[in-house]
């Protein structure tokens, strides 16, 4: 198990980005990120047109594979995404349950309250604009998070590979 993670981690390292997905059905949020967590682009991409947006940044970024949410409409999506990208690339599910709320702490983070929006409490505060794209880093994130947890765990324990 211990080479399959060292593997996959050194494949990772030549590629050189991420795209993360999280599908939805009128709306899709969309997020390019490298290995190093240096975000690239992020945005929400109508349902419709996810396909072609994605297609467009694997021309503009080296995407190696897609990180996706697990919930709603995953398998649809992955199943789509499998037929309809030439050349395919790996799709990973991950986990995506509290992104929301994730999310929203992760825009103001980015986006600072200013003016009177910076008066009303954090847990009160509800972002401008929708954060489906801010899910997809996320998700990037927790899917990095995963490749070097098991990483650590496998090092440190060398005898699971028995």
């Amino acid at each position: 198990m211990n080479n399959t993670i060292n593997n996959t981690i050194n494949y990772i390292k030549t590629q050189s980005t991420i795209l993360g997905f999280d599908p939805g059905r009128d709306k899709c949020g969309v997020a390019v990120m490298g290995i190093d967590l240096k975000l690239y682009h992020h945005e929400v991409v109508p349902a419709k047109q996810v396909i072609t947006r994605i297609s467009d940044f694997r021309t503009t970024f080296s995407i190696s594979r897609i990180v996706m949410g697990n919930q709603t409409t995953a398998k649809t999506w992955k199943q789509q995404l499998e037929q309809e990208l030439n050349p395919s690339l790996d799709i990973i599910l991950v986990d995506e349950r509290y992104t929301t709320l994730a999310a929203r702490d992760r825009y103001w983070q980015m986006f600072p309250p200013r003016g009177l929006t910076s008066l009303v409490p954090k847990g009160l505060r509800q972002p401008p604009r929708v954060i489906d794209d801010i899910v997809a880093i996320l998700l990037i994130e927790r899917y990095l998070e995963e490749l070097g947890d098991g990483q650590k765990h496998s090092t440190s324990n060398p005898s699971r590979d028995q």
